[in-house]
């Protein structure tokens, strides 16, 4: 094991009246008591060189200052040991000129916490103060000398990351590591077999020279990349010993879902400094691995084990134990994911920059939670080749952002929410329809400049239908004025929007507005066709339109089934029986129907509904230079199978939200005919 140079402990109980039982009714500590609580406030701290000064001469000539502080510091680092506390557990014993005081020394340690009973403190009387006699009974109270302290460890084994049908997403298995045996490697064709490894691997040359260069031992195996044993490059290096090219085995984590999977469930690493400081408590070590990112991140307290370990003394040929935990396995979890839709959404979003959740609107089982590029946490297990290197710099590391739990402004996606609010409130009545002239409107002259503005103007008359199928800012906004704030703030409040959602992921919490208030007009009649400050996220948005789906109830969303296998409902009754098939005739319309806006988001064969967004990000109404976000939700109200909110990212100047309609008609039609 390998062990620190320096070991920071921290003294949890140095409160003298802890040690104030060497004389009864002494209101000040005498020096036996302020030597002996110097000496473990040392001990406690970790100032062993402060410790090794209080020893006396005797015991200075029996052990040096270096090997003192070597010994313990060794020893204690090696086994974990922190938040040391002390307590007297007896009567001083007081024998010629030597003082002797029983305690106790608690602590954590590499087997959990460890409780030593049986030390005993000798103090004798030196040049008119008081000096500890030492031996290694201070270490560990049975020690004795040219005893070795041994720490052993086995590893845990990390619980698995199912899918729905018990799939394993990522498990601990046998990799390989690929390295050089200097002994031979050295004999002849250095150069050539450099080159070779280097061209195999996708790795730089420089990279094997230099650790072939800074070996002294050519016995020493070297290692260079670990690697999957399924990955085809092993096979011109394997059988290779002759060559000094070994391929060893060991254990690691491995991931079967390629890059679709990536941004979800994460990967392990080496714990950090900054890591093990934070959960020093927790048991982890040095060389301890971590969840990273993902799922793994987020179980990593359900996933991670407690390894098994070992303090003891080496006497000879005897062992005598000093205390020992048991192995402890980490838990499964099995997720609600359904791994071939999630690789065919990612398949379709094609390297997109974007995100897409898909739900179930029956159970709220989220079947696809998917961030677009990502990457394959295969990458974490093993090494970065050039290749893989140079495609994040090309792309500017965008895999580097988690986007499905991320807010985005939901443009006209929106519309369907207001939709829905305006007929339960009675400010929406279908069979009529306002009167809407031109492509450009505003309250009255408070506005100044600013105008509402919509892409086609259907005519005079606008019905729900026809603002809905033309995707009209201006109805929809008159709809939110005509609300007003406190009914739409509530009706909106209502699908969850500006409440911590209770999921098992961590997810941005979404918004109305910045400051919860929709109190000025334009802010408020922009918030009705999905623009101003609100904020959600693509599972609101799936969860939205999964009412159209589910009587109006929108369930508790789910993705780890092991631990919230139960189907509940987040929100209910949320539409009205008589507004129910309204809102599906509206909403299905606009993609099924002749003169439908959306026929790109038509499958064959099934009904759909759904409603595409597109979020303009900008400065103000006259930045030319914002971005564009483009939205698609879609959803069965028949089947009730799925409901899938996607958003891409910069999509000004390409079409808009049928960049991304294509892709999500792809993925219904897969699903919906599975």
């Amino acid at each position: 094991m390998k062990l620190k140079k320096y070991l920071k402990l921290t003294l949890l109980l140095v409160l003298p009246l802890t040690f104030m039982l060497i004389s009864k009714g002494c209101s000040s500590m005498n020096k036996v008591e302020k030597t002996f609580n110097t000496f473990i406030e040392k001990w406690a701290t970790g100032d062993y060189s402060g410790m090794y000064s209080m020893l006396t001469n005797e015991s200075k000539e029996y052990i040096s200052e270096e090997d003192f502080i070597s010994r313990y510091t060794n020893i204690f680092s090696a086994i974990n040991a922190n938040n040391l506390s002390f307590e007297v557990n007896g009567e001083k014993v007081k024998e010629d000129d030597t003082i002797t005081i029983p305690f106790t020394l608690n602590m954590n340690s590499i087997t959990g916490d460890l409780n030593l009973t049986d030390y005993k403190l000798s103090l004798i009387k030196e040049d008119k103060d008081y000096k500890i006699k030492w031996d290694e009974s201070l270490i560990f109270p049975n020690m004795i000398k040219d005893d070795k302290v041994r720490v052993t460890t086995t590893q845990a084994k990390r619980g698995s990351i199912l899918d729905k049908d018990g799939q394993v997403l990522a498990s601990d298995g046998e990799i390989s590591t690929v390295g050089i045996y200097p002994a031979n490697f050295n004999e002849s064709n250095i150069e050539a077999k450099i080159t070779e490894i280097a061209n195999v691997l996708d790795i730089s040359e420089d990279n094997i020279t230099s650790k072939l260069n800074a070996n002294t031992n050519p016995e020493h195996f070297i290692p260079l990349v670990d690697i999957l044993n399924t990955d085809p490059k092993l096979d011109s290096l394997k059988n290779r010993d002759s060559d000094g090219i070994l391929i060893k085995s060991k254990m690691g984590r491995i991931y079967t879902g390629g890059e679709a999977f990536g941004r979800l469930i994460g990967y392990i690493g080496n714990i950090t400094a900054e890591e093990l400081e934070t959960f020093k408590d927790k048991g982890y070590n040095d060389t301890s691995l971590i969840g990273k990112a993902g799922l793994e991140q987020v179980y990593e307290d359900t996933l991670r084990g407690e390894d098994a370990a070992e303090i003891y003394l080496e006497r000879g040929m005897e062992k005598i134990t000093i205390a020992s935990k048991e192995v402890k396995d980490g838990s499964d979890i099995t997720l609600s994911i359904d791994s071939d839709l999630q690789k065919k959404i990612y398949i379709e979003m094609n390297g997109e920059k974007g995100a897409a959740t898909a739900i179930n609107p029956k159970t709220g089982e989220v079947l696809a939670m998917v961030s677009a590029p990502s990457y394959d946490s295969n990458t974490f297990t093993t090494y970065i080749s050039k290749t893989q290197q140079a495609k994040w710099e090309e792309n500017n590391h965008t895999d580097e952002i988690n986007r499905f739990n991320k807010t985005y402004s939901p443009g006209s996606t929106l519309k369907f929410l207001t939709s829905v609010i305006g007929l339960e409130n009675g400010v929406i009545d279908p069979n009529e329809a306002k009167d809407i002239e031109g492509l450009a409107w505003q309250k009255d002259s408070t506005w100044g400049d600013y105008k509402i503005t919509r892409v086609i103007d259907p005519g005079k008359s606008v019905t729900l239908k026809d603002a809905a199928n033309y995707s009209d800012n201006i109805y929809y906004a008159q709809v939110a004025l005509d609300l007003g704030s406190e009914k739409l703030i509530n009706g909106l409040k209502s699908f969850g929007i500006g409440e911590e959602l209770k999921f098992e992921y961590p997810m941005e919490t979404t918004q109305i507005s910045n400051d919860g208030e929709l109190n000025r007009d334009i802010l408020l009649a922009d918030t009705g066709y999905g623009q101003g400050e609100i904020m959600v996220t693509p599972l609101h948005v799936a969860l939205f339109y999964s009412t159209l789906a589910n009587q109006g109830n929108i369930m508790q969303p789910r993705l780890v089934v092991s631990e919230n296998s139960t189907a509940s409902v987040w929100k209910e009754n949320l539409i009205s029986k008589d507004n129910l098939p309204i809102l599906i005739d509206t909403f299905t319309a606009l993609i099924n129907d002749a003169g439908a806006t959306l026929a790109d988001g038509a499958v064959p064969g099934h009904r759909v509904a759904g409603k595409s967004g597109s979020a303009e990000i900008k400065a103000s109404q006259d930045d030319t230079n914002g971005t564009e976000n483009g939205w698609f939700a879609s959803v069965d109200p028949d089947s009730s199978k799925i409901s899938i909110a996607m958003i891409i990212e910069d999509v000004k100047g390409r079409g808009g939200s049928h960049v991304t309609i294509p892709k999500v008609k792809n993925v219904m039609e897969y699903y919906l005919n599975r």
